[in-house]
């Protein structure tokens, strides 16, 4: 998909990471980077190592002019669908930040309602040095949440699939139950719960 680069100073990315997962937040991240501080390595989160995107992470927050999370919680995903969900996510984001920017570019394909112009860009993640940014920052912080809930709840091996439909998840959610953090609309808790009633 063709994109251009908008002629502006205050250009902001913004990503997503867990639409895919059973359980926790969806979590976004805006970045309006600081052409004067580049950051060398931006790419897609999911290509970069654990170690690689902490890494990342820190030197964003020390470089970027400004950067904020969005989230929208499991009971808003089962109220409003991951869509809608994520969409609120990323407003909620974008209105964190402390400088408003003039341009906003999302990783996707639609974009949300926001108060100033907005791109999608298909891969952006992997086109766009503040959507790259934003993945990274959005991961990072969405794995943190998976490792608390691998704390709190050890039989549901949360480090090793963070919240993703693997067969270990699914197995441990018939044996132990469904979490008060899991999405109940999401058709395969949706079934288990079935069973378990």
């Amino acid at each position: 998909m063709l994109w251009h680069r908008p002629e502006v100073q205050l250009l902001c990315g913004v990503d997503e990471v867990g639409r895919g997962p059973l359980i926790g937040a969806v979590v976004t991240a805006a970045v309006i980077l600081d052409p004067a501080r580049p950051i060398a390595g931006l790419t897609d989160s999911k290509k970069l190592s654990a170690a690689k995107r902490e890494a990342l992470a820190q030197q964003i927050k020390e470089r970027a002019l400004c950067w904020a999370l969005g989230r929208a919680e499991p009971a808003e995903i089962d109220q409003l669908n991951i869509l809608h969900a994520t969409m609120l996510a990323m407003q909620r984001a974008v209105a964190t930040l402390t400088i408003q920017p003039e341009w906003v570019m999302i990783d996707g394909n639609r974009c949300p309602e926001l108060p100033m112009p907005a791109t999608a860009v298909v891969k952006g993640d992997s086109l766009v040095p503040e959507i790259s940014a934003a993945s990274i920052l959005a991961k990072v912080a969405r794995d943190a949440e998976m490792l608390e809930l691998a704390a709190r709840y050890p039989q549901f091996g949360f480090a090793a699939h963070k919240g993703y439909p693997t067969a270990q998840h699914l197995a441990a959610i018939s044996e132990h139950g469904i979490l008060a953090e899991h999405r109940r609309s999401f058709k395969p808790v949706r079934l288990i719960a079935g069973q378990l009633t």
